[in-house]
């Protein structure tokens, strides 16, 4: 006889245990089953009897079967969901036991923050995050403030993408590293084309052609004296010419360079020359022997030259990709820069800020990096995703204009020192080689190998009269000059333009 009366009552029973197996009542019977039986159909029962069990069951509320939810083994967290830098950040934050002051608590959220963790996640998770909708809340969208500018009255400002005046510039050539136009105090605009340079009065709108050269030679750079009233042109011979700008008459040919003088620049009466051997010289314009330093430290061609207002310091650019700080009592830079990958042609110092320089690579550059030429340290850059052929800074307004080539050939305005983009205008079907400034501060003139001379007013100054009214320089001056009776003596008196005596 079995000692399982378990298996006695499920198995082939004997007549006698068949009839005390009949007299328990049916629930004390399953209750005494063995758990290993439980879902097991027995011997002694037929099929019916197993479906009538699974029939006592209640139906589903929508009778279909439940789906088992996931379950986790007691306390485990799923690892998954955890973000372990965070966590084991907090977890070495609590061990200290000493109470931090604010001081401390304030450094360790900065050191978190600069790692990218959080100071407040739970350390252990045990589901997964919900979802995030990738859709842009629109309430947010449409609810973000405009891009504002650096001025208080930027809301009544408004820039137009399209130019005032467009100009025919016939023969310009297409040189990167050429500068070819510039305008003077006495607003009058020079350009080379080609073999000959043009001045456009802005007052009378009258044209004049300056000079032209003779033989193979070209204009590689133009530079008007800081009084508007002599003219400094570089060939392509190495020769630098002074004109003057009321005679039309050359004053002095100074010859020396062995290559084309592309860029030039003037502080007073001494006038820089850079030439495409990778030299610099400065020249005194007073006296016969003109040449009084010598700067050498590019290895390829000077592109970008530009004296700082107060005459202490000359930044130069060249094809090398440096840029060079050179002080006016050296003939050794002060300090060279290296970080651009392309020619630095684009060179700017910031009017309002004295130490501050702006310079610009090319095609494989892209970059527009600010320098502290006190402490030479690099403030902060742009990537602009175009070539840089010149930056422009705003006499009024705190910020920049730098125009570029391939691939967009368009005008970026930028503030300062956010870095922010304000705009951007298309402005010519080829690339931006030169840029210059109105006197008054608001007109940029643009010109490109499309033949195309453009003028552009970005930086309106915000009084009605602003600067024009000291300088009397803006396009709109015919009107002015007119009404003064339009003789060259008015207009004179009303420019203020002072006949300089240091030129012989």
């Amino acid at each position: 006889m079995s000692e399982n009366p378990a298996k006695s009552s499920f198995g082939t029973a004997t007549p006698g245990q068949g009839k005390v197996a009949a007299r328990m009542p049916k629930d004390e019977r399953l209750a005494r089953a063995s758990p290993r039986s439980v879902g097991k159909p027995a011997a002694g029962l037929s099929d019916g009897t197993l479906s009538g069990l699974r029939s006592t069951r209640p139906p589903s509320p929508r009778g279909k079967k439940a789906k088992p939810a996931t379950q986790y083994d007691r306390f485990i967290p799923n690892r998954s969901a955890m973000d372990m830098a965070s966590s084991q950040f907090n977890i070495a934050r609590a061990d200290g036991d000493a109470p931090l002051d604010g001081a401390t608590i304030a450094y360790q959220e900065e050191v978190a923050r600069a790692c990218g963790v959080s100071i407040n996640k739970r350390i252990l998770t045990f589901k997964e995050e919900a979802p995030t909708s990738e859709k842009d809340d629109l309430r947010q969208v449409y609810s973000r403030p405009a891009l504002k500018s650096s001025a208080s009255t930027s809301a009544k400002r408004r820039i137009l993408n399209t130019p005032e005046r467009v100009l025919d510039a016939p023969g310009l050539v297409d040189d990167y590293y050429l500068n070819l136009l510039d305008w003077s105090v006495s607003n009058t605009l020079a350009i080379g084309l080609d073999q000959s340079v043009y001045l456009w009065n802005a007052s009378s709108g009258d044209v004049d052609s300056l000079c032209q050269l003779e033989g193979e030679s070209y204009i590689a750079s133009i530079k008007w004296a800081a009084d508007g009233s002599y003219l400094a042109i570089g060939t392509s011979e190495g020769d630098v010419e002074i004109w003057d700008a009321e005679s039309q008459s050359k004053i002095r040919t100074m010859s020396g360079h062995q290559a084309r003088v592309g860029v030039m620049s003037w502080e007073r009466h001494i006038l820089s020359s850079g030439c495409r051997d990778g030299s610099i010289w400065n020249h005194d314009v007073r006296i016969a022997n003109h040449k009084t330093a010598e700067l050498v430290a590019h290895d390829h061609e000077v592109c970008g030259l530009t004296w700082r207002a107060d005459g202490a310091l000359l930044a130069s650019g060249g094809n090398d990709n440096r840029v060079n700080i050179w002080d006016a009592r050296s003939t050794v830079p002060k300090f060279t820069k290296m970080q651009h990958t392309a020619a630095v042609r684009a060179l700017a110092w910031c009017p309002w800020q004295l130490n501050l320089l702006a310079s610009g690579g090319g095609s494989y550059d892209r970059h527009v990096h600010f320098w502290n030429t006190t402490t030479t340290a690099r403030l902060n850059s742009i990537d602009t995703g175009s070539q840089v052929t010149s930056i422009q800074w705003s006499n009024e307004y705190r910020e920049l204009v730098t125009s570029h080539g391939f691939p967009h050939n368009h005008l970026a305005l930028w503030s300062y020192p956010s870095l922010a983009k304000i705009v951007d205008i298309p402005a010519h079907d080829t690339r931006v080689l030169h840029t210059a400034m109105s006197p008054d501060g608001q007109t940029i003139a643009t010109a490109a190998s499309d033949e195309s001379l453009k003028f552009w007013r970005i930086f309106e100054s915000r009084t009605k009269t602003g600067r024009a009214g000291k300088a009397g320089t803006s396009l709109a001056m015919p009107q002015a000059a007119a009404a003064a009776g339009g003789s060259a003596a008015a207009a004179a008196s009303a420019l203020d333009v002072s006949r300089p005596t240091y030129i012989r």
